[in-house]
């Protein structure tokens, strides 16, 4: 299941140790356990938890060595988000937020900008919001960002914000580009520049901070912004041809699989401890049919993740940018990876009866898996635009951003 997969080294970085990188997850894997409900009932990670993450620079993860970052390749990245998920949701949240906004940054701002962010000095973390719910009216040397955004998730563990935002025409009103579309541009300022308003009292993933921000006139530099829906990559141009979605669905990707092995391990644990007499759990043959169908579902979708990303990487290796096909399958898999978990989530809550309803890991996973379910890179309509696109009924369109597009 977890068979290494072999990479050309011509591409991805190979200065950091990638199964050093496992081993330290491994090794503070105790720490995110333990620290789980404190942070829940503080509503963000802890210090503990986050000074244990910190080493792995999650933000770095995908960004190129020449910047200072680890420049793994999509299937490692995968496999170590995963595994962070594995030990607690929460953290895994946080660091595949951090990573996937991180990578985002590292793609497509320019040059000056990359300068100061990734500095090698500092090893900033940026968190933030993609739906444009502020505007940016631009003003001599940049822009004045004004606004609200919600679900900020490890906004207080980052440095600097990545904030999608209408460009304002002038009137008060959202420009328009030559084709007729709104100008939507992510901008990105410290952290400190914002208002931190909370309001994330959720089922689920409450140990993530996702709270809303705000924006008062906070003045943005020109080179600290980027188109979001159309953004070209300014360097490793093959690999972030994956797109703020294409790369925002590693995070999301790996966290729902790491979550989902860890529901069915401990229903198996629990299951164990319930055998010798007739009536209990782990004797039920409707329970251990229904517990081999939810492994063998979580397997398959993880095993079609894993085979959809090694393509992705073996046509990035060939110096090939993505196809609309590709994303596509991208969107497929990232689907899949959280339908099977649900399922799995909800055989185990079912089955599991008390040792499930009662605080604790099972518990928490259930809400936690829930909560990820309704994020919007779910949605169903995406996966239909991925159907008619596999089908070949919209073989003609491109994405842009989460929409399938006709090409203009």
């Amino acid at each position: 299941m977890n068979a290494p997969i072999k990479h050309d080294k011509g591409y991805w970085g190979t200065k950091t140790d990638f199964a050093s990188l496992m081993a330290h997850v491994e090794k503070i894997g105790p720490i995110l356990d333990k620290n789980s409900e404190a942070n829940e009932k503080l509503g963000r990670l802890n210090e503990e938890t986050f000074d244990a993450l910190k080493p792995l620079r999650m933000s770095h993860v995908f960004a190129g060595e020449d910047i200072g970052g680890a420049q793994l390749p999509p299937t490692q990245g995968l496999q170590l988000i995963e595994a962070i998920a594995y030990h607690s949701g929460a953290a895994g949240w946080v660091s595949m937020v951090h990573t996937c906004i991180g990578a985002m940054s590292a793609a497509f701002l320019p040059d000056t900008a990359i300068g100061r962010l990734f500095d090698g000095k500092t090893d900033n973390r940026f968190s933030g919001q993609g739906t444009p719910t502020g505007m940016l009216k631009k003003v001599d040397g940049g822009y004045r960002l004004n606004g609200k955004w919600s679900y900020a998730s490890g906004i207080y563990h980052a440095t600097y914000t990545h904030t999608a935002a209408l460009l304002d025409d002038g009137n008060g009103q959202p420009a328009k580009d030559e084709k007729g579309d709104v100008i939507v541009l992510c901008a990105h300022a410290p952290v400190a520049d914002h208002e931190l308003l909370g309001n994330w009292n959720v089922l689920g993933l409450q140990a993530t901070g996702s709270i809303d921000y705000a924006a008062n006139d906070v003045f943005i530099p020109d080179d600290m912004v980027f188109p979001i829906l159309t953004a070209e990559p300014q360097r490793m141009k093959e690999f972030f041809s994956l797109g703020v979605v294409g790369l925002a669905a590693i995070g999301h990707s790996g966290w729902a699989i790491g979550t989902s092995r860890r529901m069915l391990d401990e229903a198996a644990k629990y299951a164990r401890t319930k055998t010798g007499r007739a009536g209990l759990l782990g004797e039920s043959d409707k329970f251990w049919y229904d517990f081999g169908r939810a492994e063998a579902r979580v397997r398959a979708a993880r095993a079609f993740l894993f085979e959809v990303w090694r393509e992705v990487e073996a046509s990035i290796e060939a110096g090939n940018r993505m196809t609309t096909r590709q994303i596509s399958l991208v969107h497929l898999a990232k689907s899949e990876v959280h339908e099977a978990g649900v399922d799995a989530c909800h055989f185990v809550y079912r089955a599991l009866g008390g040792a499930s309803l009662r605080y604790g890991v099972m518990q928490r996973i259930y809400r936690e898996m829930l909560t990820a379910a309704n994020h919007f890179t779910i949605n169903p309509n995406i996966v239909a635009a991925a159907g008619r696109d596999i089908a070949g009924l919209w073989g003609d369109r491109i994405w842009q951003f989460y929409d399938l597009i006709e090409k203009k």
